[in-house]
């Protein structure tokens, strides 16, 4: 495959149609068609940008959070659904590339996903985050090992983790050891519990720089804002109010030795940051510190990554000998180790 070299890649900075699906997607359009005039090859969304992230489980017992999930729920992204097409065919008549945060409705259960969407339009992977953090548990499903993948593409090897994957360092490991030369990680505001230092923009986005020194990768951080709208709708007590604020974006770039490559936008407002990659580069941060090559000890400390799909069911072939009566399916191809040391 042919991969450019140099190209210009955009992040987003914004507040989400929240708890609604069909402003979602007018709104994420609107920003491909942004991206793509101002020269972008690729465009990042936040983390559950799609219908937004749901706020109220940091707010409330789940008992108060009830009269939201219906809402959350029904304005979810199926995979396959015409929402989707839109924006698929709007990546294609852009001739760009989106990687896109959302809350993924698969039938009764949810999931945070990104979708990576080629320039031509078709669906690159649909990734889940492996696990939620703390209160996301409440509303979204687990990812499998199907969810840590890196993609050949015309820009390069690229990979998507959300949020606190960041802070999983086999996880990390696991991303590193395919080689990304572009990271997507998706993130949501940050202006929740704000006596929690580990929830700050400061920390969150010191994160990302340091996983782009460590595998000297460029990182593409979009972050999401929240709106007056999303306050008037989440906040019912003064309480809540402490708790949570208004802003939060922090969106950037970092270069494949941690350097922020944009001035940063306010974090109460929205917009777009855009920078030059140059892959080239990477020979160069590679050159210092390698962690799954040159400067691994493989004789010491290793990997194992489980990276097959678990369905929670998956037929079975039994032999007739066993079970005569039963409708005998048709015998799997056996298929390599789910376990892969390397």
């Amino acid at each position: 495959m042919t991969q450019a070299q140099q190209y210009k890649a955009a992040v987003v900075q914004a507040a989400p149609g929240f708890l609604d699906l069909a402003a979602s997607v007018d709104k994420t359009i609107t920003l491909i068609e942004q991206a793509a005039n101002q020269g972008a090859s690729v465009v990042a969304f936040p983390e559950a940008w799609i219908p937004g992230y749901p706020w109220w489980i940091w707010l409330g017992s789940p008992a108060w959070g009830l009269k939201f999930v219906q809402a959350y729920h029904q304005n979810s992204l199926v995979k396959d659904s015409p929402e989707m097409d839109q924006i698929r065919e709007a990546a294609r008549a852009n001739s760009i590339m989106v990687s896109l945060g959302a809350s993924e409705r698969d039938h009764g259960s949810l999931y945070l996903a990104q979708f990576l969407i080629g320039a031509d339009g078709n669906l690159i992977h649909a990734r889940r985050k492996l696990k939620p953090t703390h209160a996301e548990r409440t509303v979204f499903g687990d990812g499998d090992g199907s969810s840590l993948e890196v993609h050949d593409t015309p820009l390069g090897r690229i990979g998507n983790l959300c949020c606190w994957e960041h802070l999983q360092p086999l996880t990390k490991y696991a991303m590193f050891s395919m080689h990304e030369q572009v990271h997507i990680g998706a993130w949501p505001s940050f202006t929740c519990y704000p006596q929690a230092y580990s929830l700050s923009a400061e920390m969150n986005m010191a994160v990302s720089s340091v996983y782009s020194l460590e595998g000297q990768c460029y990182f593409l951080a979009p972050t999401a804002v929240v709106s007056q709208g999303m306050l008037d709708v989440l906040i019912d007590s003064p309480d809540q109010q402490e708790l949570f604020g208004g802003g939060g974006g922090s969106a950037m770039i970092y270069g494949p030795d941690g350097k922020p490559l944009c001035e940063p936008i306010d974090p109460q407002q929205e917009g777009m940051l855009i920078a030059d990659i140059d892959l080239g580069a990477i020979a160069v941060a590679k050159s210092f510190a390698d962690p799954v090559g040159h400067y691994s000890r493989p004789d010491v400390t290793r990997l194992l990554l489980n990276k097959k799909p678990a369905p929670p069911v998956q037929e079975l072939y039994v032999p007739t000998a066993i079970a005569p009566d039963l409708e005998v399916l048709e015998e799997p191809e056996l298929t390599e180790s789910a376990i892969v040391v390397d």
